[in-house]
């Protein structure tokens, strides 16, 4: 494969394509392959100032044009095609995604539990799904449940707002919190586990704006010797009014107990106080895996 172009995403994520840049994948994905290469980031095409969109077969001669006259008329079929299945599938009631980042397809089905919730312990822990970590300080929050977590449930958070109101009633926060996986497909080990979270933070937690990806960690570790994977990945952004660029993303996956597995998870924006990640790391350090 040497040509740009999107391809079927070699994730394995259904009906999703990504973007091939000619050497390496981008982080970019998308249900529509018709749609223009990423803009801007990694994986997009340059573009030389003053001049239409870069062209890889500008120079080629002249006599060679009647191909790309065929392969225009060839390229609208195909989208009146993709439009007219685009728009069937709105009359049966499916609303397919648009954008470099999908909303749809890439977090797993949220289950509602029926189990009456267990008060925590007064240990001195912050208890979710199986794990616990010691309980943060100043400047972090009192720990609360968190119902909004698109791929966890019995979910506790620690928090601490890096910048308030960067636009109406939402603030950008450095976070901590455990909790347990929603059980379903995907979910059968924790490195397919991680990969599914990574996707699923990636496509909803940044708005519209296009994320890249600069895994630090991925790799198989213990927890309480119980089987478990670590992401730590680097994820850059540009979202407007927001001064952060990128955060510190830890993913930690840990199979606590046969039908489920558990989650302990950080974020922590570029330009938070370092002690922060200081203090993510000494939770993750004490996690317990609780009988």
């Amino acid at each position: 494969m040497s040509a740009a172009g999107w391809y079927p995403d070699p994730g394995g994520q259904p009906g999703m394509y990504r973007y091939w840049t000619g050497s390496s994948w981008s982080a970019s994905i998308t249900n529509n392959p018709m749609q223009a290469p990423p803009g801007g980031g990694f994986g997009a095409p340059p573009r030389p100032t003053g001049q239409p969109q870069w062209n890889p077969n500008q120079n080629r001669r002249s006599q060679n044009r009647w191909w790309l006259i065929v392969g225009a008329v060839v390229l609208a079929l195909a989208v009146l095609v993709w439009f007219a299945v685009r728009n069937l599938g709105g009359a049966l009631g499916t609303n397919p995604s648009t954008g470099s980042n999908p909303t749809q397809n890439v977090c797993p089905k949220q289950v509602t539990s029926t189990e009456t919730p267990v008060a925590p312990p007064a240990d001195g822990r912050v208890h979710g799904g199986a794990l616990s970590y010691p309980r943060l300080g100043s400047p972090w929050s009192a720990p609360t449940e968190e119902n909004r977590v698109p791929f966890g449930r019995d979910v506790l958070v620690q928090t601490v707002t890096i910048e308030p109101n960067y636009k109406a009633n939402s603030s950008w926060v450095a976070s901590v919190l455990v909790g347990e996986l929603v059980a379903g497909d995907g979910f059968f080990s924790p490195q397919q586990g991680s990969e599914i979270v990574v996707k699923c933070i990636m496509g909803v937690f940044y708005d519209d704006a296009e994320v890249v990806r600069a895994d630090k960690v991925n790799k198989a570790t213990k927890v309480d010797g119980k089987d478990a994977w670590l992401v730590e990945t680097h994820l850059a952004f540009d979202i407007p009014n927001l001064k952060a660029k990128g955060e510190l993303a830890i993913i930690l996956i840990v199979a606590t107990k046969a039908e489920s597995s558990s989650i302990f998870y950080a974020s922590i924006p570029d330009n938070a106080d370092p002690q922060l990640v200081s203090d993510a790391r000494s939770a993750m350090a004490d996690l317990r895996v609780e009988a």
